[in-house]
């Protein structure tokens, strides 16, 4: 096997040639792996096969921020070999240690985060972690041409513009959610808050991109897939935080927008404001524009899944990576109409 003659070599053992590989996770963008063999166990990750956008999937900058993280209070995991192409994937490629522990995703597992305080703690923890990533100085850890973060917002507007161009005719989606998603993305533009501080963002926060310690559920061992990294507004990760959090009683809009259930309806997580509240309390951000980053956030999301479902729709990808994102779009352009309208509070 190609990657474990590549393994036996950079890693220094043999034993990595008898390996086998096994998909892990839920995924929808770059692929992961788990590895093991004699030696131990690791993860490989590359990007998704077949035609991909040219901004998207950068391996090279996943490893680059990964190890430049390392031994500051962010977790993640510890990169220990990288291809640029070729063997052992034809395609880049790097292997990370393998950390164990949970990835709380639609439920929580038997046992885990069983009570209330318990999952009170796992939800400040994921607060707490997003305030630190902020916190670091990308200047300190070699990061500090890491991205453009001036007008980093007006430019993340047109590329998701660019992006749902690329993808709307292999959407089913009617003209009228293409007209209301076109519609949002003006209001978003002539709109577009001054960025008070510039920090590392992590592009795709969220409770299922955290690797929680098995046993203390107010513990992250590890965050996950840093694809979408650059320097930029912190507030858009926050934003796009809030969008995925869900609550047991949310206005209509909110719950329509909701394409997967979340283990956060259960009673101990923090709710939305108070998710909102930690993070200005951790973090001493003026949330004042908050508003508009969620709803950045909702058009953000509405076409990265519209970008998967071209994608299968094209036969580039299986259709089991589109599972429950049929009719996914409008809600979340709805979102976002109703968030610039209405703000938070409802």
């Amino acid at each position: 096997m190609a990657v474990g003659a590549w393994l036996a070599a950079v890693l220094g053992d043999e034993r990595w040639r008898g390996c086998t590989l096994r998909p892990i996770g839920a995924g929808r963008s770059n692929l992961t792996y788990r590895v093991d063999s004699p030696a131990g166990a690791v993860v490989l990750r590359r990007p998704p096969v077949g035609r991909v956008a040219a901004t998207a999937h950068d391996m090279g900058r996943e490893r680059r921020v990964i190890t430049a993280l390392a031994g500051t209070a962010v977790p993640v995991p510890r990169v220990l070999a990288a291809a640029d192409g070729g063997p052992p994937v034809d395609a880049p490629c790097y292997v990370m240690e393998l950390v164990e522990g949970v990835v709380p995703l639609r439920e929580l597992p038997p046992g885990w985060a069983s009570t209330e305080g318990e999952r009170r703690r796992a939800s400040t923890a994921l607060v707490d972690v997003l305030v630190a990533l902020h916190s670091v100085d990308p200047d300190a850890v070699g990061l500090g041409g890491f991205g453009r973060p001036e007008g980093f917002l007006s430019r993340q507007v047109r590329r998701w513009v660019t992006q749902w161009e690329q993808a709307r005719d292999g959407v089913p989606a009617d003209a009228a959610t293409a007209a209301e998603l076109s519609r949002l993305a003006e209001r978003l533009a002539a709109t577009v808050p001054a960025t008070r501080r510039h920090t590392i963002v992590h592009g795709d926060y969220r409770f299922d991109n955290c690797l929680f310690d098995a046993d203390e559920p107010g513990r992250i061992r590890a965050v996950l897939d840093w694809e979408l990294s650059t320097l930029g507004d912190p507030l858009a990760d926050l934003g796009l935080l809030l969008v995925y959090w869900q609550q047991d009683d949310e206005h209509p809009v909110w719950r329509a927008a909701q394409y997967l259930p979340s283990p956060t309806r259960l009673p101990g997580f923090l709710r939305r404001d108070e998710v909102a509240a930690a993070y200005a309390a951790g973090s001493g951000a003026d949330l004042t524009p908050l508003p508009w980053y969620v709803a950045f956030g909702a058009f953000k999301l509405g076409v990265v899944l519209a970008g998967i479902l071209a994608r299968v729709q094209a036969g580039m990808v299986p259709a089991s990576m589109a599972a429950g994102l049929d009719g996914s779009l409008a809600p979340l352009v709805a979102l976002g109409h109703h968030v610039l309208a209405e703000g938070l509070d409802r």
